[in-house]
């Protein structure tokens, strides 16, 4: 397995897949997941070309932000519980897993004590699965505006996790949904609010969701080979 190799394959196709649906390829970021993996397979990634990564647990990413000195951009993707905040406050440069206003109180508490802003996504539930985190598609308006309150978070945007489909198509109409509640929200103006970001789409169905308008792939198992 080359991650040199897989990295590549996959810049090709979110390149080819961008330009098909008329799109800049670099309005197209990739985050490279790294949960499970050592830091090693980090640092071989970074060496070529990849500059973000996104971690799940907590304690696996304190544990590599010790071990990796080179300068990645660290992006928190997983189920974040507020006790933990604490731990990465001014260490991550964006947050896609915001799903509750207590975890975005806790995030701009502990960004103030530094002084700065965290950039955040909140995680939309857009497939209603009882089994995945994020709010409803009915409250993220609303989690929104009450996250545009708080002094010390910029909200940059919408996240989701579609249900886990064998045919990348399927997932299609979940991003188009993204998107979607995306623009009704961007269209309300909310001040301080940037409706840039879409992360949506992983190693399995990227391709479809960029032709919905991700701007963030989070593909893991495509690039590091199988957990």
């Amino acid at each position: 397995m080359s991650i040199s190799r897989n990295l590549s394959n996959i810049r090709q196709r979110i390149q080819a897949a961008a330009e098909a649906a008329g799109r800049d390829p670099s309005s197209v970021r990739l985050v490279a997941v790294s949960k499970t993996r050592p830091a090693a397979d980090i640092i071989e990634a970074f060496h070529v070309g990849q500059t973000v990564f996104g971690e799940n647990y907590i304690q696996e990413l304190t544990d590599k932000l010790e071990q990796v000195q080179e300068a990645v951009e660290w992006h928190v993707i997983g189920h974040l519980q507020s006790n933990k905040v604490k731990y990465i406050a001014g260490r991550v440069a964006l947050i896609h897993s915001v799903d509750r206003l207590s975890l975005a109180e806790e995030i701009s508490r502990q960004w103030g004590k530094l002084g700065k802003i965290c950039p955040v996504l909140i995680q939309v539930n857009i497939s209603g699965e009882t089994t995945k985190s994020g709010t409803t598609e009915e409250g993220a308006l609303q989690l929104v505006k009450d996250c545009a309150l708080l002094p010390n978070i910029s909200v940059w945007g919408l996240m989701t996790m579609p249900p886990f489909f064998d045919d990348p198509e399927a997932a299609r109409p979940c991003f188009a949904e993204l998107r979607r509640l995306s623009l009704a929200i961007e269209a309300v103006g909310i001040p301080g609010v940037e409706m840039r970001e879409l992360s949506m789409g992983m190693s399995g169905d990227f391709e479809a969701a960029i032709q919905e308008g991700a701007t963030l792939v989070r593909v893991g198992t495509a690039i590091f080979g199988e957990r």
